[in-house]
């Protein structure tokens, strides 16, 4: 496909302008990105998979990845831990949306445009129906791995914007990167000279049907960051907890046969069969055995009673000949099997489970009771899992802010030279409701209002205010300066006296 060409799909044309310091630059080596995108060295339309003959993963291509971890993420435990996550992560709110734009740390950016671009926003949230359905698309993209939308447009009136945003399953589209290279005539080395990307959708997925190619701008795809351990795939944060669950699903079930084998208590039959030779002991024997078969079974189905004879379970009873000499005809019983209460294989390969998805463990035990205390009594666990949402968090950040930068560039309401500027200080807001991280926030102020109550009267004698708030209270240049504006504010409208008792930055300090 030339550089200039546009791709049309579904009435939508877009076409990417040059970027000439890209001209420039030179390198052997194509651009990484965290997409896994699959590399076509020569310049057709088509693209490969490999097989990966590592221990612990049999999937040759990100199809049978995703079929792997949808079917991982339907086991209870999986399940529960998923939906301890996705709950933490994305909070459902009666009276404002799950997530907001901020834009307080964008330099540059005027009022009405900080408004335009939270109004665009919003109306983004409204046609993705996040406050309704922004737990399952946070699921899908937690278990998948990555999640892709197309963006539809009106080809006729672009400045419009992103009119429909629908979503793609996973396993039927797939993001490609052609490289083109060309030889320096130098030293002889392959430099690239011109990446392209594009996805392909393929309505029956790995099939050898044709697929449809799709432009890099009309799709939305992010993915969770991650990649395997050859840098060419995307995994699942569900990755790792492959080998934990197939070892606890083997444990379970080799825990169930183990008690339907010994549980039951089985009789031993010692049969005197005499001198008779061997073919007349077999059918004395067998003729034995027949009397002590259960002849009779009522059947639930039917509500009829029928004949079993033919059927007789080596779980319940042992026949064994007894020649002359012995002891004669004996019946004894065969205990069950002991212990099988115990389970502590299964809980600690459930605890492993639960490590590999980063829950803390004291969520496994679901009956136990929730209480709020102190932040003394919150555990390091729960702290790092808080942590960890905050980092998916910031990843899932990606699906938001894709598709405004496309929405406000279609618009005309700013350049990309200006979303370059900008992206790095523009961010989402989650609506929180982890409580222990509440309770540690508030453990840490009551700690400092009460070193600063004690320190009170010694500031302005070997103390300045300036040393108590950077020292003490931690604030940094900025939070002085919010503080001082604040209080003067405050002082100004008569909200606070002159003569309140509290430090006020807006004070000169007399040791000074």
């Amino acid at each position: 496909m030339a550089d200039n060409e546009g791709i049309r799909l579904f009435g939508f044309e877009i076409k990417r302008a040059k970027d000439r310091n890209a001209e420039k630059m030179q390198s052997i080596v194509p651009p990484v990105d965290q997409d896994g995108a699959g590399y076509v060295t020569a310049a057709g339309a088509h693209y490969g998979t490999y097989v990966n003959l590592g221990e612990g993963d049999h999937a040759k291509d990100n199809l049978q990845n995703i079929r792997q971890y949808r079917a991982v993420a339907t086991h209870p435990e999986v399940d529960a831990a998923v939906e301890d996550i996705v709950n933490e992560s994305i909070t459902a709110s009666e009276n404002e949306s799950p997530v907001s734009l901020i834009l307080d740390h964008v330099e540059g950016l005027s009022d009405q445009l900080k408004k335009v671009m939270t109004d665009e926003f919003d109306n983004l949230c409204s046609m993705l129906k996040f406050t309704e359905l922004g737990h399952d698309v946070f699921r899908r993209w937690y278990i998948d791995g990555r999640i892709y939308h197309h963006l539809v447009v009106d080809e006729k009136n672009l400045k419009a914007g992103i009119q429909e945003i629908r979503p793609i399953d996973a396993t039927k589209v797939r993001k490609v990167k052609e490289i083109k290279k060309k030889k320096d005539p130098a030293t002889g080395a392959s430099l690239v000279e011109n990446v392209n990307e594009f996805y392909i959708y393929q309505e029956k997925p790995g099939g050898m049907n044709q697929g449809i190619k799709l432009s890099n701008d009309s799709v939305s795809y992010v993915t969770s960051g991650l990649l395997d351990v050859d840098r060419k795939r995307v995994v699942s944060y569900l990755h790792k907890a492959l080998k934990p669950i197939n070892q606890l699903r083997m444990m379970e079930d080799s825990l169930v046969i183990y008690r339907l084998a010994r549980a039951p208590e089985r009789r031993i039959f010692y049969i005197d069969v005499g001198n008779l030779p061997r073919g007349k002991a077999e059918t004395y024997m067998k003729d034995i055995m027949a009397r002590y078969r259960n002849k009779l079974v009522y059947d639930a189905d039917t509500g009829k009673i029928r004949d079993d004879r033919k059927h007789m379970s080596m779980l319940e009873d042992f026949w064994l000949p007894r020649r002359e000499g012995g002891r004669g005809t004996e019946i004894s019983t065969l205990p069950g099997g002991e212990n099988l209460g115990q389970i502590d294989d299964i809980i600690y390969f459930q605890k492993r489970l639960y490590r590999s998805l980063n829950v803390p463990l004291a969520r496994l035990e679901q009956e136990q009771q929730f209480s709020l205390g102190r932040s003394t009594e919150v555990s390091r666990d729960e702290l790092k899992f808080q942590k960890f949402i905050d980092r998916i968090r910031s990843r899932f950040d990606h699906f938001f802010l894709n598709i405004l930068k496309k929405q406000l560039i279609l618009k005309g309401i700013i350049t990309e030279e200006d979303w370059t500027t900008w992206s790095n200080n523009v961010m989402v807001d989650y609506v929180r409701d982890n409580h222990f991280t509440e309770l540690k926030d508030a453990e840490l102020l009551r700690e400092k209002l009460q070193t600063l109550d004690v320190m009170q009267q010694y500031v302005g004698e070997f103390y300045s205010k300036e040393w108590v708030m950077r020292n003490v209270l931690h604030f940094d240049d900025e939070d002085i300066k919010q503080m001082k504006d604040q209080i003067d504010d405050e002082m100004k409208s008569g909200e606070i006296g002159p003569d309140d008792d509290h430090i006020n930055p807006a004070q000169g300090n007399d040791n000074e």
